[in-house]
């Protein structure tokens, strides 16, 4: 029996980065308390992350897209209809917000409204995470028989209703919001491909 590691320094940094970026934001949380979340003497923030929070924060926006990139592949996978899986895919995002009573939305989307021309860094990693998310609903898409245009405004569709639906949801406290504007832009997308 093989035993796991427990993370390392380096990851519950980003673990610490991700959670406080889901419940509050970039600026909600100082650098005391997100070493004490993760456990780490104060001296190694610098050490993993040579920029400091900000290097910090776009490592968790890039392990975050990660994610969910590998959840959204595997919906892919297992789904032949790309509007299926996409319906999975934001359903799950809806469930996990539910679940932390509204509390914890998603990080791209939280940090997106906080930035400014002087976060460049930060602009770059989300301009990043959107497009590998569009790419990856595109592709799939056009795999269904989608021509490229048309594959690349959905997808953008898509991924607007989904950080729009989860940003409604928590400000609402409830999933209305998000479940009525995921149900009817895949409806919508359903039947037109039908046809």
């Amino acid at each position: 029996m093989t035993e796991t590691q427990p993370p390392g320094t380096r990851d519950r940094l980003i673990a610490a980065m991700t959670d406080a970026l889901r419940r509050r934001g970039l600026h909600g949380i100082g650098l005391t308390e997100l070493l004490a979340q993760a456990g780490a003497p104060k001296g190694v923030l610098y050490h993993h992350f040579p920029g400091g929070k900000t290097e910090l924060a776009v490592a968790a926006i890039d392990d975050v897209v990660a994610r969910m990139l590998r959840g959204l592949d595997a919906l892919l996978a297992s789904n032949t209809d790309p509007i299926e899986a996409t319906r999975r895919w934001m359903l799950g995002a809806t469930a996990r917000l539910s679940e932390t009573g509204f509390e914890s939305g998603c990080p791209l989307a939280t940090v997106a409204l906080e930035t400014t021309p002087d976060d460049p860094a930060l602009r770059e990693a989300l301009a990043r995470a959107f497009a590998s998310l569009r790419e990856r609903i595109a592709r799939a898409l056009e795999q269904h028989g989608e021509p490229q245009v048309q594959a690349r405004g959905i997808a953008a569709l898509i991924v607007a209703t989904y950080e729009g639906g989860l940003l409604q949801a928590r400000v609402a406290q409830g999933a209305e919001p998000i479940t009525q504007a995921t149900e009817t832009l895949l409806s919508l997308l359903a039947n037109r491909t039908t046809r």
